[in-house]
């Protein structure tokens, strides 16, 4: 062995590599024999050199990996090569094992010729360690994120381009992570959300507020919507620099439902609330009205006027009743329209004349304006009236006592413009849309709701549009007044002329032939009041309570009218009207008496065979003209024939 002097290089060398003891530095022959031994390969490795040196460097090795003949293969790689480096198991003294990065030098001579290798490894276990947690770490929270079914959990880079994608994300929103990773997260929301730039909304929001959190309808991969509850974190690396965002969304359909059912469910209670105020408030006068006819020493003045305020009172109950029903035709779509050539100035004029009571009894001015000449229309007088008609008591309502209303009605180009005004409590502007919205009512600065239904401006709004045309509000604001404009298309230039059929009828019936009439009807009350009121009008009227009493009675009175209800518990109108018919013969004429008046309703009873359905309660000029109508039948059966020409 060739001796250096202390002072040469190669001693200063030896001397530094000895020293080292964080690396375990030493040689091997080409046999893979170890030559020399450092302190740090003592250290290490747990052998001094007395012990290592002269030994096969296989002693380092897991059995398996020395069965295998691997460390030979490293010696031929690094011979090949000129190095070799590797991070494996390597085993101490003591037989614990340690991971180890390895490097492995070929050594060779002037000559070329391969004199062994140099050897430098080093100790890695802690940093393994921190590794392998990390790893599971990372592992096990993305086993976690993955896991998780309930909430849609994903990376977005800093431009909203999807990174990652969870089992949550895919069960809520319906896509694959193949079918979403790389493209754009403005996939989730709705067409219009995206043409008010809402995506990029939200990651301005997260990269300058430090958090986004919205709700909103958002769109799975089959284009149906759920409402979902969304939350966008933006994620920064350790020098504070942007990588992108975390978004967590989580589908609140069914919350929503439940919410929107309790808020129905309240509103509903609210509706049904002010229905029974509605409907106590005429009956309150009603049963006035009673207790003062049961009175017999009542004068005829006072009887005259209790019957007027329950005629009147009457008549504001079939008005509520009629606009609850015209709300459920409207909302299911089943209301029909008459279409017919009308002068809308009549359609006037019956508003005002319904409206009357209304204006009067608060000491309300109010001005027409008409154009002198026919405004012809197309459409539903009856609906149109219904409409100006809401317009007109709302106005009423709604304007102090001793107010000032208008209605004005004019051309302009081709629509007909009719404006209803006061000088009421007016419309704050926030309210001007929702007003119209069915069962909604202004609270006043109070805190006291407005009374009504709230169904009045809704059900005008709709028939004006089922007519074509449109229904708006304008005020300066709450308590300066407001005033509505309907625009409907102009029609024909010349109007219908007016009908007086509802006169006719009442001549007629006044100079008609008394008749015999037949009430059917399982309620008492109403079969005799009606019963009463035909025997007061001069015919001579029979009652029974049931269908086998309508049959019975009918055997033995010859009846020319008869009003048959058409829901009673022994027998319904439509089943009965056969029957009655063989009894009293086809010249009878057979009204349906009945509480329902929709449209099928109407169809059944004329499919039936009745020749007219009344609606309860029978307003008088339908009962007048329904009686001229039995009038004509019965005298037409009885006129003689004419005998043919000879």
């Amino acid at each position: 062995m060739t001796s250096h002097p202390e002072g040469s290089q190669d001693h200063r060398f030896r001397l530094l590599v000895e020293s080292v003891v964080d690396y375990a530095i030493f040689m091997l022959d080409p046999a893979g024999t170890v030559l020399t031994w450092n302190i740090g390969a003592e250290r290490l490795k747990g052998y001094s050199a007395e012990e290592i040196i002269g030994r096969p460097f296989t002693v380092f090795y897991p059995p398996e990996a020395v069965a295998s003949g691997w460390p030979r293969h490293e010696l031929e790689i690094a011979e090949r090569n000129q190095r070799y480096e590797e991070e494996g198991w390597r085993v101490r003294k003591d037989g614990s094992t340690f991971w180890a990065s390895v490097v492995i030098t070929a050594l060779r001579g002037p000559d070329g010729r391969l004199e062994g290798f140099a050897k430098v490894t080093r100790d890695l276990s802690e940093k393994r360690l921190r590794e392998e947690a990390l790893r599971q770490s990372e592992e096990q929270f993305r086993l976690l994120l993955e896991s998780v079914n309930d909430y849609a959990i994903f990376m977005l880079d800093p431009e909203g381009a999807i990174l990652t994608w969870n089992h949550g994300a895919a069960a809520i929103k319906g896509y694959a992570a193949s079918e979403v990773l790389g493209r754009n997260f403005r996939m989730f929301f709705t067409a219009q959300d995206i043409l008010e730039g809402k995506p990029e909304a939200e990651l301005h929001a997260a990269r300058t507020q430090g958090r986004a959190e919205s709700e909103g309808w958002r769109v799975r991969k089959d284009g149906a919507v759920f409402w979902a509850n969304a939350v966008l974190t933006p994620v920064h690396d350790g020098e504070g620099r942007l990588r992108g965002f975390a978004k967590v969304t989580r589908d609140l359909s069914e919350q929503r439902r439940v919410r929107e059912v309790e808020q129905e469910g309240r509103r509903m209670q609210e509706f049904i609330a002010m229905l029974a105020h509605e409907l106590r408030n005429p009956l309150a006068p009603i049963r006035n009205a009673v207790s003062l006819l049961q009175d017999p020493s009542l004068d005829v003045g006072a009887r005259q006027e209790a019957t007027s305020v329950m005629d009147r009172q009457l008549g504001l109950l079939t008005h509520l009743v009629d606009d609850l029903l015209d709300v459920g035709r409207i909302a299911t779509g089943k209301i029909s329209l008459r279409d017919e050539l009308l002068d809308y100035r009549q359609v006037v004029m019956l508003s005002v004349e319904s409206a009357r009571d209304a204006i009067d009894g608060r000491g309300h001015a109010l001005r027409v304006d008409l154009p002198e000449g026919p405004i012809a229309l197309r459409g539903d007088p009856t609906r149109l009236t219904q409409a100006l008609l809401n317009l007109l008591t709302n106005a009423a309502k709604y304007t102090p006592d001793g107010g000032r209303l208008g209605l004005k009605v004019g051309i302009e180009g081709g629509t007909v413009v009719a404006a209803v005004s006061d000088n009421g409590r007016g419309v704050a502007p926030e309210a001007r849309d929702r007003i119209f919205d069915l069962f909604t009512q202004e609270r006043q600065a109070g805190g006291a709701s407005d009374p009504g239904l709230g169904i009045g401006l809704a059900l005008a709004r709709a028939l004006i549009e089922q007519h074509g045309g449109q229904l708006t509000v304008e005020s300066p604001g709450p308590g300066q007044g407001s005033t509505f404009h309907i625009r409907l298309p102009i029609g024909h230039t010349e109007a219908a002329d007016p009908v007086a059929g509802d006169a006719a009828a009442e001549q007629e019936s006044e100079a008609m032939a008394p008749l015999q009439a037949l009430v059917v009807d399982d309620n008492r009350d109403a079969a005799d009041t009606l019963s009463l009121l035909l025997e007061t009008l001069g015919h001579a009227c029979r009652t029974a309570y049931g269908a086998r009493q309508a049959l019975e009675v009918a055997r033995e009175f010859a009846a020319d009218v008869v009003f048959l209800d058409l829901n009673m518990p022994d027998g319904d109108g439509v089943s009965v009207l056969p029957r009655l018919r063989a009894i009293l013969g086809d010249t009878a004429y057979v009204a349906a008496l009945t509480g329902y008046g929709q449209k099928h309703d109407r169809e059944i009873t004329r499919a039936a065979g009745f020749q007219e359905h009344l609606t309860k309660p029978v307003e008088m000029s339908r009962l007048q003209a329904t009686l001229a109508a039995a009038g004509e039948r019965r005298d037409a059966a009885s006129a003689p024939r004419q005998s043919p020409p000879t």
